[in-house]
């Protein structure tokens, strides 16, 4: 059984709360993604209010999926806001050996992965990371794109090469393709438009887990 991450792609404060309010009584946490119109074309949350103060009012636990440029400049600020888990994407760094330095070591530390990176990238980082983040979309930053059928071979490959390796997938996940990924080796499945247009999203949650 897999664990099911809804996935947030909040436009303001407002929002954020809207949406973690639907799924809070089915899951214990939940991802923020982050965008600042530069590492991927969208903005959202906090970047389009270019105001950090509401960060403090965060009162549950999530993981933050920073798909921004330099997201060693944004780490702490996030980490005060209680994030659980930091998802830093291996394309928007030079020196990721600088992202380590600004995470606490109280704070798990995820690696993502876009679908054209080769696996070979992160091999170096495993034993300094807690997870991998595969992305199942080729466009990352936007919810509701095609499923990459790339990242079922990416998940096997990785899971082959090291089986304890907690690896979760971002962007594409339904109930259609939850099984599969699964079945490659995936172990958390993070989904946003498959559970939020749901019509009835305990259902849909219960139904990824497997």
């Amino acid at each position: 059984m897999a664990e099911v991450i809804p996935a947030i792609m909040p436009d303001s404060f407002n929002d954020l709360n809207e949406k973690y309010a639907q799924v809070k009584d089915f899951v214990s946490i939940v991802q923020i993604d982050v965008m600042d119109g530069k590492f991927v074309p969208s903005k959202n949350f906090p970047y389009i209010q270019n105001d950090e103060n509401n960060l403090s009012q965060i009162d549950f636990d999530f993981e933050v999926d920073l798909m921004v440029s330099n997201p060693e400049n944004f780490i702490e600020s996030w980490v005060k806001a209680g994030a659980k888990r930091i998802i830093i994407h291996i394309e928007s760094v030079e020196r990721i050996e600088d992202v380590f330095l600004k995470v606490p070591s109280d704070i798990e530390t995820g690696i993502a992965l876009n679908t054209t990176t080769p696996n070979e990238k992160i091999y170096p980082l495993i034993e300094k990371i807690n997870f991998v983040q595969f992305m199942g979309i080729e466009k990352i930053g936007y919810q509701g794109q095609d499923f990459d059928e790339r990242v079922l071979n990416k998940i096997a490959d990785l899971r082959r090469k090291f089986p304890r390796v907690i690896i979760s997938v971002d962007g594409g996940v339904s109930l259609e393709t939850a099984p599969r990924l699964v079945e490659a080796g995936a172990n958390r499945l993070v989904s946003g438009s498959a559970i939020f247009e749901s019509s009835n999203i305990k259902d849909t949650i219960e139904q990824l887990k497997g």
